[in-house]
């Protein structure tokens, strides 16, 4: 889908593939990839996270206020705090209380919204301090900041959801808790550390944020746990759990960028943006759903499982 979509708009609009342009789709759509990578932990595990947009304008709030009397490193460190203490809460909501996630997360997102309002009355906070500036708006070898914030981000949570046993028993635990637990897999804490991992990318998303607009706005976080979801989706994470990975995730992300980045181009009208952005989400759903039935179309056979693939070949499991 994404090579499509830049065929069309490279063809329709001349700009699209110029360096600048490119560069500003992956600065536009490293917040939301940020994100969407913690959502992807969450949602592995067959759970939810609403919280994540609400979490982001809380945190980049407390570290516009932190900065106004206290050194950068000290800012930037409140901010990812915050946003793990709020994944941690998340956790321990869903996990002790049994609470569903959907109800745990939007109940904090609405009081981290409120607690924003009070913070800021409501009034966008200005940040003064340069080298915190410089992480939103500063280049590294001519790619933005908070591009290559995000190439680690992704690097480092890809390797830690498929290399490690962390990942391994998010998988397990998205697969079958009940079997996950009676195998010896401690899914209250994995699922407990997934939503401390969702809050600490929002906390990083929220002084990205504010960084790159030298302000704190009390509703910058406003809406985008609905666009990371859909990221996720697009990207191929199954919503029962159990299947997913970030490069999925990181193509949805981009996928959902340049169609926001090619309809401004070809001055699409905003009210029409959401119903092309929802059609998106739909027709890639649609493909995810109904993956085996595409794969007969075409000929191909859907893999099969370790178990049926043994049963396939007696002889290699007896000598094994």
């Amino acid at each position: 889908m994404l090579l499509v979509v830049g065929v069309v708009l490279s063809i329709v609009s001349p700009v699209f593939l110029t360096s600048t342009n490119l560069l500003n789709v992956a600065l536009a759509t490293s917040v939301m990839a940020l994100l969407a990578a913690g959502q992807t932990f969450v949602i592995i595990l067959a759970e939810i996270d609403l919280s994540v947009g609400a979490t982001l304008g809380f945190s980049a709030m407390v570290t516009a206020l932190t900065l106004q009397g206290q050194p950068t490193i000290v800012g930037i460190a409140v901010g990812l705090g915050v946003g793990a203490a709020a994944g941690l809460i998340n956790g321990l909501f869903v996990t002790k209380t049994r609470m569903p996630s959907f109800i745990a997360t939007l109940a904090m997102m609405s009081v981290l919204a409120g607690l924003t309002l009070q913070l800021s009355e409501g009034n966008p906070i200005a940040v003064n301090d340069y080298d915190f500036q410089n992480i939103g708006q500063a280049e590294v070898l001519g790619v933005p900041v908070p591009v290559w914030l995000m190439i680690v981000v992704f690097a480092v949570c890809g390797t830690l959801l498929s290399r490690t046993r962390f990942g391994r028993y998010v998988y397990a635990t998205g697969d079958n808790a009940e079997a996950a637990k009676l195998s010896g897999i401690p899914t209250d804490r994995v699922k407990i550390q997934a939503f401390m991992i969702s809050g600490l990318l929002s906390g990083l998303a929220g002084f990205i944020v504010t960084a790159r607009l030298s302000t704190a706005s009390p509703t910058a976080g406003t809406g985008l746990e609905l666009v990371a979801i859909a990221a996720v989706i697009i990207g191929g994470t199954s919503l029962a759990g159990g299947r997913g990975n970030l490069v999925g995730t990181l193509v949805g992300a981009f996928i959902l960028g340049v169609v926001d980045n090619g309809m401004n181009l070809l001055d699409v009208s905003p009210f029409l943006q959401n119903v092309v952005k929802g059609a998106v989400i739909l027709f890639a759903v649609l493909l995810d759903r109904n993956a085996a039935s595409f794969r007969v179309m075409f000929g191909r056979r859907p893999p099969s499982s370790p178990a049926s693939r043994s049963i396939e070949q007696p002889n290699d499991l007896v000598r094994k």
